[in-house]
């Protein structure tokens, strides 16, 4: 007996699965867009070749345990996204592909402890910082461990940034001309919180009033990854009742990763009660350089000297939500920055959520691929809008030992704006 999944069940997310496999013309645009494909050169490991592994499940004509493989070494990149020409969004099949398969599947223990560990400590920030504290006296023993639990070890930075939670207002310099809320992340505030600091202090520099809301938590992006379609929604819920999007212009990320996964939350809810509350809130998502960018920046001073800078496009912001020039034009009006480009720079750099820790294999060879062409450029840094691809190329630049600096868009602009 074949284990289906029929498109029926699936609810009012079935019209959208449909549309993307029958969009689907099979041309192959997307081959060379695929950092899987280009990796492997297997066709079932490209976008096309995983939607005909779809359509057969979703139409009974192969089993699910065929498809897995070749669906669970997906990025979910979306470059295959921007690169075709016909319009299908892959992004609306694989993700509620990736949570009924997960109703169905049985996974090996060790993926199910894996897996477990990373959903209930990812997004939580206060469980991430001591799971990253016991993490380090792991250290010693690292070689002995399983390869997931082993990168997630190296991903960690040698000192950890104190905890510096943000206050629940920064008020405008200035004539106020906006005012915002800003989801302030979880991964990000444990690893990098500097970058928040860095955001509530350009956006306050160019009159922006940021509202901080208490008890917010996680956007859900993570879980949404990995097919775990009812804790996504537990947080996003959650979110949805913290934030209050009448009160504000916008709502900001400075995530890519968050700001894909809290616009797909139309998606997530659909034919739900909390459709409409998800559409609204939504339309009001946009990234930090987004929002600057239409508002328009009080200029930098000039850099003491001359900077080459390379700047990387995170997949959620360049193929998810077509954000690529908006980033350019922030880092371009410091005066003495120059950008320099990365060869395949719409190539994943094999961060996307969780990858590392279940495809570690690919991420690795992904996250080496993109470090070399990032030091090609000859770059004094690197500039990107995403913690994960910060972390990512940052650890494998060490690796080649050609270590760079490495910031976020936003702390660039903020020490161009005197602040260190």
């Amino acid at each position: 007996m074949r284990h289906a999944i029929p498109v029926d069940d699936l609810g009012p997310q079935a019209h959208a699965m449909a549309d993307a496999v029958s969009a689907c013309v099979h041309c192959g645009f997307c081959l060379p867009a695929c950092p899987t494909y280009l990796t492997l050169g297997e066709e079932m490991d490209s976008p096309r070749g995983r939607i005909l592994l779809m359509k057969g499940v979703l139409e009974g004509e192969l089993e699910l345990a065929d498809a897995l493989p070749y669906v669970d070494r997906c990025l979910g990149c979306l470059g295959c996204v921007t690169a075709c020409p016909s319009g299908v969004e892959y992004g609306e099949l694989l993700a509620p592909f990736r949570a009924r398969a997960e109703e169905q599947r049985e996974r090996p223990l060790r993926e199910k402890i894996t897996r477990l560990m990373a959903n209930q400590t990812l997004p939580y920030p206060g469980r991430f910082r001591a799971a990253a504290a016991l993490g380090k006296l792991a250290r010693p023993v690292q070689s002995l461990l399983p390869a997931p639990m082993r990168t997630m070890l190296s991903l960690l930075p040698e000192k950890m940034p104190a905890s510096n939670p943000l206050p629940p207002l920064v008020p405008a310099e200035g004539t106020r001309r906006a005012r915002v809320a800003l989801l302030a992340g979880c991964v990000q505030q444990v690893l990098a919180p500097e970058i928040n600091w860095a955001t509530v202090r350009v956006l306050a520099r160019n009159g922006v009033e940021v509202v901080i809301p208490r008890g917010q938590g996680c956007c859900g992006a993570l879980s949404m990854h990995n097919g775990e379609a009812g804790q996504a929604r537990s947080l996003a819920r959650h979110n949805l009742d913290i934030f209050q999007p009448g009160d504000v212009d916008a709502i900001v990320t400075n995530a890519a990763g968050c700001g894909s996964g809290m616009h797909e939350y139309p998606l997530l809810f659909a034919g739900s009660r909390d459709e409409e509350r998800a559409q609204q809130f939504a339309a009001q998502v946009q990234d930090v350089s987004v929002f600057l960018d239409k508002l328009g920046i009080a200029a930098p001073p000039a850099l003491d000297a001359p900077l080459s800078v390379a700047y990387h496009d995170a997949c959620h912001l360049a193929h998810a939500q077509g954000v690529r020039d908006a980033p350019r034009r922030l880092l371009t009006a410091i005066p003495n920055v120059t950008l320099v480009p990365i060869a395949e720079g719409e190539i994943c750099c094999g961060s996307a959520g969780t990858y590392n820790i279940e495809q570690p294999e690919l991420a690795q060879q992904l996250g080496q691929r993109k470090a070399g062409a990032v030091a090609a450029t000859g770059a004094d840094l690197l500039v990107t809008g995403n913690i994960g691809c910060m972390t990512q190329i940052s650890n494998h630049l060490g690796q080649l030992g050609k270590p760079l600096p490495v910031l976020h868009t936003i702390q660039l602009l903020d020490r161009a704006y005197g602040n260190r």
